[in-house]
């Protein structure tokens, strides 16, 4: 493990570098702090001795290039977009879909991971009960629920 002088030191020099990739690769400032993190984490818990300092710099390079890929491979990378970025992105939503994914949204967690896995990305409820580790007859009770709170957001129209 390398010293705290250490970190600070790869921070102060390659912190623009590897910021500049992620951004290239990532095009998101949350997954580019994420893999920021882990790149300086696998530095500081590392054991790997540099013979040069263009070495070091190839490292972090490296590193960060397969972080980024490894999160853009990642299953719920590829198969989900957030919520929250489809209403920052009103041209995205059509507009007799933007208040029922508003009241989407405002469900409790447990509702709203069911009806987007469900309805926006197609899975069947013994699939989402394989990815949230849930029976699948909880994940039907959870969508009952979803659907009857959407009812009264919503006013009383059928969510089907």
């Amino acid at each position: 493990m390398r010293s705290e002088w250490e970190a600070n030191r790869a921070i102060d020099r390659y912190a623009d570098l590897v910021r500049r990739v992620c951004m290239i690769h990532l095009k998101n400032h949350a997954d580019t702090e994420d893999i920021f993190q882990t790149v300086f984490l696998k530095y500081v818990t590392g054991t790997t001795e540099f013979e040069s300092e263009e070495h070091e710099k190839a490292w972090f390079i490296r590193v960060t290039i397969n972080a980024c890929k490894d999160l853009l491979r990642s299953f719920f990378r590829s198969r989900t977009v957030s919520l929250d970025d489809l209403l920052e992105q009103p041209d995205q939503v059509p507009e007799d879909h933007r208040e029922v994914l508003e009241a989407v949204l405002a469900l409790p967690d447990k509702y709203r991971d069911v009806v987007y896995l469900h309805y926006y990305e197609g899975y069947t409820a013994p699939e989402i009960g394989t990815i949230l580790h849930k029976n699948p007859n909880t994940v039907y009770t959870l969508l009952t629920r979803a659907r009857d709170e959407l009812r009264k957001m919503l006013g009383g129209e059928d969510f089907e």
